[in-house]
């Protein structure tokens, strides 16, 4: 999970979501009129303004149905850094970035409706007066005059071993009284329910049959979240937000398997999964003018109480006495930030000093039980190891300077470092200090109208996982941490390129290429004769990213429009166990995307298709190598109306060409590659259709 983490922290960079989009309306209407160029940023900064004009043949709720049509834009989330940090993802609200670390963009962006947005603007990160930016950064400009609100539900249902969802929806409401603006949300759009079931095939290392299992598998996810914010925009140059959200989570797994022995008794195996967690998050920002600039003050508090079970019994139907174990755990996660960012202008440029101070918190308490067959009950064993606390304080300064150089050409200049004191308590408990350099250069160029060019090098230190640091159990696996007190952040030099070219009526097209050189990799390593979480020296991931939006309109296909990404990524590093060379574990080497929409002209209705294919790497531990995927090509088809009694219906028939949920994991006698297979598993399940549908609106 560590490994997929870190790897999703460089993905995230490339991922490249559908855009149903173009660069003007392809229904017949009239062209949007146009914006005030005295009153967008994007035009002082040479980028590209939409506006909800843009958007009408959508029929867009919110801001994120706008967004998400733009040609070529693809929304980025904010990395999982290290504090707040400086701005990361590409989506500003009105020039800013939200002072949240709980909140998606996405999330933020569907609580805006779309008759609050007047403009969208698409610029280069880069030229803005906010650190950290690079490629394309969208600005939403919006404003809440009068009360409104939106809603949406989305069912979903599915023929095979999974429940009903009738619980996935939102619901949200903006306004405006004098200088202040509010915003009430409750949220479940997260929640799910799945689940999949078929046969196992165990072999021996020779290759002999010793076991087939049926296994089924379902869950039950679902995660409300109420929000609220508070934005003071008095005259001047001051404003203010305020923020909160309350959220409940709630996950279950339960799994029920039949296995069977050739001329042995088949045994009954049930695995339980509970997590009832909560938590809650505070933030607020305010901004005045100071001097010759402006001072921004942060601050933010969240905390989490995180309640998980694990339960695994296997259970001879001959009544033979049973097996099995239990692991819990209950970790209260807290993290406390206090920021400062500073901005003026001075030799023709902008300038930001920012200083941050961090403390994060986790306090955990473990344990670990096994069955006794005598009394058919769970009796406690000694697990000292995973029971501790982990404690951070951090405090980070940076300066940055940004400034055109030509008319064309603009560059971005972050220096600084951090100082970290990390301290362990209970089993091995440890105090380790760290100093590190932080900071990025980015280059922006824009040779011709229609071309943008970025590129960024950055020096970057990563958040752990505090529950790393201590012993974990993962029994559906039969496999544990010993937790490491010696384990350390990873850091990057982490180089990005971005093209993005506009192809005028026919759409437009970007290509992104990335590569991390990574010190202190997190990966599973030997840790006291056993494994866990810890570091490996060296490491380096690439990619090449690819991605269009075709507009089909001047083919004479009006309202029909392709979007399609190509991303292809290898890694490289030296196993902790082998010394041999492999990419890193879970790593998704390649994967394509491929959407369809035909907004048809004159009607409300939409249909379209969408593929997507993702190919990743085994996860690698001491005595086993293990790839789990599903696929390998997910498919669907969707039927849109715009307008039933001002509702917007869709219909979406998924996995359509029956994607599988499949394993092959080899597990070793001893360590790999050295020692004989003790078991070869091979899994294939159906997951089956999924019928979605969606009924969004407005009031």
């Amino acid at each position: 999970m560590r490994i997929a983490a870190s790897l999703f922290a460089m993905a995230a960079a490339l991922s490249v979501q559908p855009v149903l989009a173009q660069d003007a309306p392809a229904s017949g209407e009239a062209p949007p009129p146009a914006a005030d160029p005295t009153a967008t940023l994007a035009k002082a900064l040479a980028g590209k303004v939409y506006t909800p004009a843009d958007f009408t043949r959508y029929a867009p709720k919110n801001a994120y149905d706008m967004l998400n049509q733009v040609p070529g834009f693809s929304i980025r989330e904010n990395d999982t850094v290290r504090g707040l940090g400086q701005a990361t993802g590409n989506v500003l609200f009105n020039g800013a970035r939200p002072s949240t670390k709980s909140d998606t963009i996405v999330t933020q962006l569907t609580r805006i409706p779309a008759a609050n947005v007047e403009r969208i603007e698409i610029v280069d990160g880069a030229s803005l007066d906010l650190p950290g930016l690079s490629g394309q950064v969208a600005n939403i400009v919006f404003r809440a005059d009068s009360f409104s609100g939106q809603f949406s539900w989305k069912p979903e249902f599915r023929p095979h071993y999974t429940d009903p969802l009738f619980t996935r929806a939102d619901i949200s409401v903006r306004g405006r009284k004098g200088d202040v603006e509010y915003e009430l949300g409750l949220n479940n759009d997260t929640s799910s329910r799945s689940g999949a079931g078929g046969g196992t095939v165990i072999t021996d290392g020779a290759g002999a049959v010793v076991e087939h299992r049926k296994d089924i598998w379902n869950t039950h996810y679902d995660t409300p979240k109420l929000s609220a914010k508070l934005t003071w925009d008095p005259a001047g140059d001051s404003i203010a937000h305020l923020g909160a959200h309350y959220q409940r989570r709630w996950y279950r797994y339960d799994e029920d398997g039949v296995w069977t022995a050739p001329g042995g008794a088949d045994r009954l195996r049930t695995v339980r999964e509970t997590e009832t967690t909560w938590n809650y998050e505070v933030n607020g920002d305010w901004q005045f003018g100071l001097g010759p600039g402006k001072l921004k003050l942060i601050g933010l508090r969240r905390f989490s109480h995180e309640p998980v079970s694990q339960e695994v019994v296997l259970r001879p139907a001959d009544g033979s006495p049973a097996s099995g174990d239990r692991f819990t755990q209950t970790g209260d996660v807290g993290e406390t930030i206090g920021r400062g960012e500073y901005d003026w202008k001075m030799f023709g440029g902008d300038w930001q000093l920012s200083g941050e101070a961090a403390f994060n918190t986790l306090d955990n308490v473990a344990r670990l039980y096994t069955l006794d067959p005598a009394t058919d009950d769970f009796v406690e064993l000694p697990f000292p190891q995973g029971t501790g606390g982990v404690r951070e304080d951090r405090y980070e300064a940076l300066l940055s300077f940004g400034r055109k150089l030509t008319d064309k050409l603009s560059f971005q200049l972050v220096a600084g470092a951090e100082h970290s004191t990390l301290t362990q308590d209970g089993a091995n408990g440890l105090e380790r200090s760290f100093f590190r350099p932080k900071g990025s250069l980015t280059l922006a160029w824009t040779p011709a109208a229609g071309l943008d060019l970025s590129l960024k090098a950055q020096r970057q230190v990563e958040q752990l996982d505090f529950y790393d640091f201590l012993a974990q159990a993962f029994l559906n696996d039969d496999n544990s941490n010993a937790g490491n007190a010696d384990l350390r952040p990873q850091q990057n030099w982490r180089y990005e390129f971005e093209a993005n070219k506009s192809l005028g009526k026919w759409g437009s097209t970007k290509l992104q290429l990335v590569y991390v050189d990574a010190e202190d990799f997190v990966d599973v390593v030997p840790v006291d004769g056993g494994e866990s979480v810890g570091n490996i020296a060296k490491a380096w991931a690439a990619a090449v990213v690819w991605s269009a939006t075709i507009n089909l309109d001047p083919a004479g296909l009006k309202g029909v429009k392709i979007d399609a990404s190509v991303d292809i990524e290898k890694s490289g590093l030296r196993d902790p166990f082998t010394g041999e060379k492999r990419q890193w574990s879970g790593f998704q080497d390649r994967s394509a995307d491929f959407s369809l929409r035909h907004d048809i002209p004159g009607s409300d209705w939409a249909w379209g298709a969408t593929a997507s294919y993702g190919h990743y790497q085994p996860n690698y531990r001491r005595n086993e190598v293990n790839r789990t995927w599903e696929g390998p090509v997910f498919a669907s088809l969707f039927v849109e109306n715009k307008d039933v009694m001002g509702l917007t219906v869709r219909a979406e028939f998924a996995n359509a060409i029956n994607a599988r949920s499949r394993r092959e994991r080899t597990v070793y006698e001893g360590l790999r590659g050295e020692t004989p297979v003790a078991f070869h598993e091979s899994r294939d399940r159906l997951i089956g259709p999924i019928f979605a549908f969606s009924v969004r609106g407005k009031f």
